[in-house]
């Protein structure tokens, strides 16, 4: 299986599990050390961080490289987010990954 979960359906019991995501970039932040992608498939929306201090700076700068579009494969742990977005369902959890593209 290409993927554990959809991007739609991780929720705070899924918090400190490894799991593998699939879907195309929808938006990118960038805050220097940190950097977030929204990650969608056709079940909903899922944030992923690189932050400096815990990825790496490879991994930063290999999503850096990532743009709008893409789809990617993203493999990683489950966390709690710092910023909730109560707008989503998925909006009170960030995943921190490890990313290929497909």
């Amino acid at each position: 299986m290409l993927r554990t979960h959809t991007c739609g359906e991780l929720r705070r019991s899924h918090i400190g599990q490894a799991v593998t995501l699939a879907g195309w970039i929808q938006q990118t932040r960038d805050k220097g050390g940190v950097f977030w992608i929204d990650l969608r498939d056709r079940y909903g929306i899922t944030q992923l961080v690189f932050d400096e201090s815990k990825t790496g700076f490879a991994l930063l700068e290999q999503a850096r490289s990532l743009g709008r579009e893409f789809v990617i494969l993203a493999s990683g742990t489950v966390v709690e987010s710092g910023g909730k977005n109560e707008k989503i369902p998925t909006g009170k959890l960030r995943s921190r990954l490890k990313i290929s593209r497909s």
